[in-house]
């Protein structure tokens, strides 16, 4: 098995914030993370797909194909976009990090063929990170 990995970039803002809980709760809960009018990120996230490399090509994926597949059904919907406002995936859902790294899988995993998609790894910032390998 053959693990491959494309790595692409998008600024997004965000507010953590539970509707039914009050706002005391969600600031013990999301501190700053909780500002009314949100706050941004810098994330990388990088896709992994394993699979054995056929003869005929030598590769699990065509890395390029992999970059277009992250790039039209992730980036561009995400990238330079308030998350809770304008991305209809997440329309409902908290945007933490794990929750989108879910959301992501599951779109992905759909358009992933001649491999597995195997992890989601998603970094909010130098420092904090989650990955994700499906259910």
């Amino acid at each position: 098995m053959v693990y491959i990995t494309r790595k692409e970039h998008f600024s997004s803002s965000h507010r953590l914030y539970n509707p039914a809980w009050s706002d005391e709760r969600n600031w013990e809960t999301y501190g700053k993370c909780n500002n009314p009018n949100g706050h941004g990120h810098n994330y990388d996230i990088e896709v992994t797909v394993a699979g054995d490399p056929p003869a005929e090509t030598g590769m699990v994926m065509d890395l390029k194909k992999l970059s277009d597949l992250i790039n039209m059904h992730i980036i561009d919907r995400v990238d330079h976009k308030h998350l809770n406002l304008d991305v209809d995936f997440l329309r409902g859902v908290i945007p933490t990090a794990e929750n989108m790294a879910i959301a992501f899988w599951k779109i992905l995993e759909k358009e992933i063929h001649g491999g597995k998609l195997y992890s989601i790894k998603l970094n909010e910032s130098n420092n904090n990170f989650v990955e994700y390998r499906g259910e």
